[in-house]
C-alpha cells in the first residue's frame, strides 16, 4: 500500500486557522521569503557563512573565498546588504563587508547547522 502524504478526509480546526491567519497578517512573511531567496543562491550563501565566521570581510577576501572576480562579489555583497543581511564600511580605497546583526549570523550558523545534521542522518 502506498504511504499517504495528504489528508484522506477534511478536518479543518477554524479556531487555529483563524488565529494563524490573523498572527500571518501581523508579520510581513513576503519580506522574510526574499530574505531567504537572497540565501538561495550558493555563492551568496558561502559568502553569509564566511562572513558569519570572520566579523568582517575585506571585497578582495570574498572574491577569492568563493573563488570569483572581485566584481561579482561585489556584485553578490550588494544583494546581500539590500535585503538588508549585511552592511559595509569603507576604509580609504577597501570596503569591508559584515552581517547586518547578531540575528543574520544565527541564522546562517542555525542552517548550516541543521545541514550537517541531515547530512549525517543520510549516511
Amino acid at each position: 500500500m502506498k504511504d499517504i502524504e495528504v489528508c484522506e478526509v477534511t478536518c479543518v480546526d477554524e479556531e487555529k486557522v483563524s488565529r494563524l491567519k490573523e498572527e500571518l497578517l501581523t508579520h510581513n512573511t513576503n519580506k522574510v521569503a526574499v530574505l531567504f531567496k537572497a540565501l538561495s543562491d550558493s555563492t551568496r550563501m558561502k559568502i553569509a557563512y564566511a562572513l558569519a565566521v570572520e566579523k568582517e570581510l575585506c571585497v578582495c577576501d570574498v572574491a577569492n573565498i568563493v573563488g570569483s572576480s572581485t566584481a561579482t562579489a561585489s556584485h553578490h555583497l550588494r544583494l546581500l546588504r539590500k535585503q538588508g543581511l549585511a552592511k559595509y564600511e569603507k576604509r580609504g580605497k577597501l570596503v569591508y563587508y559584515s552581517l547586518d546583526d547578531h540575528h543574520v549570523k544565527q541564522l546562517i550558523q542555525i542552517a548550516v547547522e541543521h545541514q550537517q545534521e541531515v547530512d549525517s542522518r543520510d549516511e
